[in-house]
């Protein structure tokens, strides 16, 4: 059997175990190449709805722990996907947003990102482990779906799915890194163009631009990873080196990442009943979507 076909096989040979049981998330473990896979799957919308995040905290922890417990050992590769067709991820709760904004709730808001940034910072981190963190992006990233995969170690995504982030269509940023993030993948001035436009991105043209690691046939994804653990296995010190390098050559700072949210729940209590019109456009679209994928 020559590599590639080796290598399909392990897609479909996985030994599962321990999955855990939650709402809006899929959880399970590969022994074989010890990889923790998990796959959201927000509702009603999917976006990072509270419970979404909590579930994420909730498990991601349990990972943080389990690594302590086999001194590092369990894990090497903690994977994050979606159980949605067609969507990694459409970003924040705008629904939530409207509600909070409407009542003047900073402290709500603010709370909402901070969530999100401590996930985030843990993922940057390889939460705290000697493993890598691997988004695999199977259909469209926006808002804060791209920002949240712009954490990862690794990023993988199938040709033709789109990323980006259109904050900017209703007067507002990505205030949970993608600034962060982006301008140490793309630069700077490239970074805030993308931002500020709210253009949307093909798979290959991110992949272009450096902001994807890994650009993989549509529905090769898994293969795609299992492609990189291959070539990682034969070179695993070097590997192991090369993402010591990048977070010290990378760093992202905690302070930096809380500060920014704070502009963010500023930023958001200063839209105009314009700006939550179109928030509500959007909404009301991503629903009709979902329900029309789920009939």
């Amino acid at each position: 059997m020559n590599a590639i076909a080796q290598l399909k096989e392990n897609v479909t040979d996985i030994q599962v175990s321990e999955s855990r049981e939650y709402e809006q998330l899929s959880t399970f473990y590969d022994a074989k190449y010890k990889i923790g896979w998990f796959y959201m799957q927000g509702f009603p919308r999917p976006c990072f709805t509270p419970t979404l995040l909590n579930e994420l905290t909730d498990y991601l922890s349990s990972v943080k722990k389990e690594m302590a417990g086999t001194n590092n050992q369990k894990y090497d590769y903690l994977v994050v996907g979606s159980k949605v067709e067609g969507v990694f991820n459409l970003g924040g709760d705008l629904d939530l947003f409207m509600q909070l904004i409407e009542q003047r709730n900073r402290q709500a808001l603010f709370s909402y990102a901070m969530h999100c940034v401590d996930i985030l910072y843990d993922n940057m981190f390889h939460f705290g482990s000697d493993l890598t963190t691997v988004s695999l992006i199977q259909g469209d990233a926006l808002g804060g779906g791209f920002e949240a995969s712009l954490s990862s170690n690794i990023i993988i995504a199938e040709r033709g799915v789109k990323m980006g982030l259109p904050e900017v269509l209703f007067n507002l940023f990505p205030g949970m890194g993608a600034y962060s993030l982006l301008s140490r993948k793309v630069g700077t001035r490239q970074a805030e163009e993308m931002i500020l436009s709210g253009k949307l991105y093909t798979a290959e043209e991110m992949y272009e631009m450096g902001a994807v690691d890994i650009l993989a046939e549509k529905g090769e994804g898994e293969l795609a990873l299992y492609r990189y653990i291959s070539k990682a296995q034969k070179s695993p010190n070097t590997y192991k080196a090369m993402s010591r390098v990048k977070d010290i050559c990378n760093p992202v700072s905690y302070e930096e990442l809380s500060a920014i949210a704070g502009v963010w729940a500023d930023a958001a209590l200063q839209l105009t009943s314009k700006d939550i019109k179109m928030m509500s456009r959007l909404v009301s679209r991503q629903s009709a979507k979902q329900a029309k994928k789920q009939a």
